[in-house]
């Protein structure tokens, strides 16, 4: 395991969930001695100034950047080239440059052209996060037995990989190192591909004519309630994700409709045994997530309840 490595100053540009989760985790931990972060919204500089979210918020990313030996790019993918651009001709010699995004192969592509050859560009992707977002969204413990999984190009540096897998260790995620592509499409169907379903789901229970809004909203079940959580994820992160990912996303969206035809074909046939197999094998799949660690088989998801009411003395 990688020893727990320690910054001079990092750099992060973007304030939302991930990258004031960061922030939190960084500051908490001590693992730079100056953290420097800023916005492309004025209003999120300075609610991060205002909850002291850094040890300085910058007002542009040239100034954030400088010096700096970690820095990571907390935006969404649409904007990662932007931030290459402006961040380039200020980067210290030797910085390790990273960037948070849910697609890999996109950000490759739209950033190492931009940076200098002097830093070493390793992307990252912490499958982890909430439907919120802003800089009062985020939470130090957020990477906690979370998945990051690094795509570092060909020919990155050996040092360089292991500080920044010391990095997110620290912040307590567990780490893979993947190849881009392979992120990407493995990323599609345990991501990508639910986000999808979830926005359809629910932008189909908002169409219905012979259902009210308050008739959805009242008695929405425990799977509909998921699926609202789910759909409700930044709006432009997840445009973003579907038209850098596209390739990858339209491929297992095809799996899926044949899938989905499949089951069509079962209840409309009445078949009760290919509906049982089927259920049988994607519940295997529940538990082996909930023994992996990364949900909870807690009655309702976990969820707080309170206590029954009193029953009225005779």
């Amino acid at each position: 395991m990688s020893e727990r490595p320690h910054f001079a100053r990092v750099a992060l540009i973007g304030l939302g969930l991930i990258g004031s989760s960061i922030a939190r985790a960084v500051k908490q931990i001590g693992l730079a001695d100056e953290l420097v972060a800023t916005d492309a919204s004025a209003a999120v500089r300075d609610r991060a100034a205002e909850i002291r979210l850094a040890d300085r918020i910058a007002a542009t990313n040239a100034d954030a950047v400088r010096d700096a030996d970690l820095v990571i790019a907390c935006v969404p993918v649409g904007a990662c080239a932007e931030v290459a651009a402006s961040i380039a001709p200020h980067l210290k010699a030797g910085a390790i440059v990273s960037d948070v995004g849910s697609v890999k192969g996109a950000v490759l592509r739209a950033m190492c052209p931009l940076l200098p050859p002097s830093v070493h560009f390793i992307p990252a992707h912490p499958v982890a996060g909430t439907e919120n977002s802003g800089p009062d969204a985020g939470f130090a413990e957020l990477f906690i037995n979370r998945w990051c999984i690094l795509t570092p190009p060909e020919g990155i540096d050996a040092a360089a990989l292991e500080k920044l897998t010391g990095f997110w260790r620290a912040l307590g995620a567990n780490v893979e190192v993947m190849s881009a592509e392979h992120h990407d499409l493995v990323l599609a169907v345990t991501s990508h591909l639910p986000h999808l379903i979830a926005y359809t789901i629910v932008g189909t229970a908002d169409e219905l004519e012979d259902v009210t809004r308050s008739e959805v909203l009242k008695f929405s079940a425990g799977g509909f309630r998921d699926f609202t959580r789910i759909a409700a994820s930044d709006p432009t992160m997840w445009r973003d994700v579907f038209l850098t990912n596209k390739d990858a996303v339209l491929e297992m969206l095809g799996a899926f409709q044949e899938d989905l035809s499949k089951l069509t074909r079962a209840i409309r046939r009445g078949d009760g045994e290919a509906l049982f197999d089927h259920f049988t094998r994607t519940r295997a799949i529940r538990r082996g997530i909930v023994d992996l660690g990364q949900e909870t088989a807690s009655a309702d998801f976990g969820r707080p309840h309170g206590p029954l009411p009193k029953t009225p003395s005779s």
